[in-house]
């Protein structure tokens, strides 16, 4: 298909009066094909209806350029046609006689007899033979909107423009007219641009989801293809296994939008205090029992001991929402997976690469892999069991569920099936899910296990719907788990609040690993802010467990090492093992200059310097080298080579990595 639309680098402004300007619109880039449906959609106020009118020719750009087969669009024409959410239809005259007006303004050279045609050859597109000769006042809503589809359709135009056409109508008219629609447009082959506030018409109608960003300054977020065959019915599109990803990726992007446009709100200048840089933060976590330190340090006061007296705490529903609000400056700091600083820095899966580092690792271990009860049942007690069981069900698709692709989650349960030579992308199906819907997935059959932090292993042991095969203390003693991530140019600008905020939540892991404080620690936990949880799931472990058993799969659980003489200190090694493996599995690319990237992002010296100021001069460097359950060494002196020696793995590139001074980076690829 060629392109119909171009829309290139995109402003509106418009002036306000005192003097100034509002910029609604920035640097939109987009293309529509001939043949194709596109949605708009974004939050009141994004620009959706003015970008919209400016394809129609109703309004300008301020700078940037729209264009129709390569003609500049400088005013309206019968070749774009605008179906309005009000109809738009004259009261005095028929349904006949409104379609009749446009179609003899703009063929008024066609014979009559042809117009004529053309007229009634609509009305019957639309299904109005019966309402020919009503008038609108006789019509109801969705009649209406056929007609002034119909009237639209008349002029054979190149572009169909649509602003929220169904939003006034009722859900069963709505459905009817949009079926009539997408008919309508496929036996045409009509283009079409369409702003709507509704996901699920976004979903069944587009072949192009167009997300825009709040306003001002509104800029295209993501645009999601939508890959459901057509002709498509309203009542079949929910069965595609598309269907409700489609539909959660939106509801995400909106739900985020929304989230971002509140923090905008709240959002001050940085508050020096106490020879802090800045004192008001907002620290973003994941409902998890790992959220421990995070939710002690503010419950129990130590933010505001270390002069940290206005820190707001930002529950995210996945760590999707944690790099979105790291990578959009929303959020000052992070609880993070150990891997994310690294995969953010270097452009993980593609992504814009937003230079990040660590100072302190909240937590160690306190991951399982659960599967599905029927496996248990089915006589699946070990790794070596459900390798079996791949081996017999080839035929059917198994999909386990991880919480991010840098997530320990990922990489340990990529490395224990890789282990027992199960290759983790093609003989099961990995799908990234938010850790509160692990247990809801399972109940629902939609996954047949995952790996994730407490307490969605042992609740849904609890629950009767999974059992945990393997925590990770079995596949990796003292991994790290959780860290604390700032982006680089945040540590750089305030290196006095980056260690008073590394002391705060290092007391916190202290007052976390005390066996005395378990029960309290629990509560908070449990707690609708923090991870919103019966008591029962959530139990912060004993360390010196470290194998499950699968004979009691119902009680079992992942254990969490909170704080001891080595476990908070950041470790290089451990940081270039996770880089090996975000390679390995084609994440990201492995830097050429990996020692370099080591020493930007693990920031040693800021733990040091906590850790002395705390008093806590027995922080010891665990040299012990990393070994995990399968025997194998990892040697850092040489990580290409433990790279290539590595069985099951994808290609990986060598990339180096430039970090500028003002932490912005860029990577350049290399056979």
């Amino acid at each position: 298909m060629g392109v119909l639309v171009s829309v290139e680098n995109i402003e509106k402004a418009f002036p306000l009066v005192d003097g100034g300007q509002y910029i609604a619109l920035k640097g939109i880039d987009l293309e529509i094909k001939k043949g194709e449906f596109v949605s708009l959609i974004g939050h009141s106020g994004c620009g959706k209806s003015t970008l919209l009118n400016m394809v129609a020719g109703l309004d300008l750009p301020t700078n940037g350029l729209v264009t129709l087969e390569g003609q500049r669009v400088k005013e309206p024409g019968p070749d774009r046609m605008v179906v309005f959410q009000n109809y738009s239809l004259l009261p005095w005259r028929t349904v006949r006689d409104n379609i009749a007006l446009a179609v003899n303004a703009v063929m008024k050279d066609a014979p009559a007899p042809d117009r004529k045609a053309l007229i009634e050859e609509h009305i019957d597109m639309v299904g109005l033979r019966p309402a020919a000769n009503r008038y609108p006042g006789q019509l109801s809503g969705g009649m209406k909107q056929r007609v002034a589809i119909a009237r639209a359709l008349a002029l054979r135009p190149k572009l169909l423009l649509l602003d929220e056409p169904f939003g006034a109508l009722d859900a069963l008219t709505r459905g009817n007219l949009q079926e009539q629609l997408m008919r309508i447009c496929e036996e045409n082959e009509i283009s079409a641009l369409m702003v709507t506030h509704d996901v699920d018409e976004a979903v069944l109608l587009s072949d192009r989801i167009v997300m825009l960003t709040n306003g001002p300054e509104s800029k295209i977020g993501q645009i999601l293809d939508v890959d459901i065959p057509r002709p498509r019915k309203r009542m079949e599109v929910v069965e595609h296994p598309s269907y409700y990803s489609l539909r959660s990726e939106i509801i995400y992007f909106l739900n985020q939008q929304k989230r971002i446009k509140k923090l905008r709100a709240k959002k001050t200048t940085a508050i020096a205090r106490h020879g802090l840089e800045k004192v008001n933060l907002e620290i973003g976590f994941v409902p998890l029992t790992a959220c421990a330190p995070i939710a002690v340090a503010q419950e129990k006061g130590f933010f505001a001991k270390h002069g940290l007296e206005e820190v707001s705490l930002v529950r995210e529903t996945s760590w999707r929402g944690i790099v979105d609000g790291m990578a959009g400056k929303y959020l000052d700091a992070a609880q993070m997976p150990a891997g994310m600083p690294l995969w953010m820095t270097l452009g993980g899966d593609g992504a814009k690469p937003v230079p990040v580092v660590s100072g302190l690792t909240m937590t160690r271990n306190g991951n399982g892999i659960t599967l599905d009860r029927r496996f248990y049942d089915q006589g699946v007690r070990s790794a070596e069991d459900f390798q079996k069981y791949l081996q017999q069900t080839r035929d059917r698709t198994h999909t386990l569920g991880m919480v991010h692709p840098s997530s320990l989650h990922n990489l340990l349960l990529r490395y224990w099936l890789a282990a027992y030579q199960i290759d983790p992308d093609r003989d099961v199906n990995l799908q990234t899910i938010p850790p509160a819907q692990m247990v809801v997935d399972l109940q629902g059959g939609t996954i047949d296990g995952y790996c994730v932090g407490e307490p969605w292993n042992l609740r849904a042991a609890i629950e009767g719907v999974g059992f945990t095969i393997a925590t990770d203390l079995e596949i990796w003693d003292g991994h790290p788990g959780k860290v604390l991530g700032v982006r680089e140019d945040w540590a750089n600008a305030y290196p006095n609040t980056h260690i008073a905020l590394v002391k705060a939540l290092l007391e916190a892991c202290r007052y976390c690993a005390d066996e005395n404080n378990e029960l309290e620690i629990r509560q908070i936990l449990a707690q609708r802010q923090y991870v919103s949880t019966n008591l029962d799931y959530i139990q912060l472990g004993n360390p010196n467990q470290a194998f499950c058993d699968v004979e009691q799969p119902m009680r079992e659980y992942a254990h969490h090492l909170f704080f001891s003489e080595s476990a908070n200190r950041p470790s290089r090694t451990e940081h270039l093992w996770i880089m090996t493996q975000l390679a390995r599995w084609g994440h990201t690319p492995f830097p050429r200059n990996w020692m370099e990237i080591l020493e930007r992002i693990c920031k040693v010296g800021v733990f040091s310097t906590a850790a002395r100021e705390l008093g806590l001069l027995d922080m010891k460097y665990n040299r012990i080298p990393i070994k995990l359950f399968d025997g194998t060494v990892f040697d850092p002196e040489d990580p290409i080579t433990y790279l290539n020696e590595l069985a099951i793995k994808q290609d990986f590139s060598i990339a180096e990595v430039v970090l500028d001074d003002d932490s912005r980076a860029s990577v350049n690829l290399a056979a």
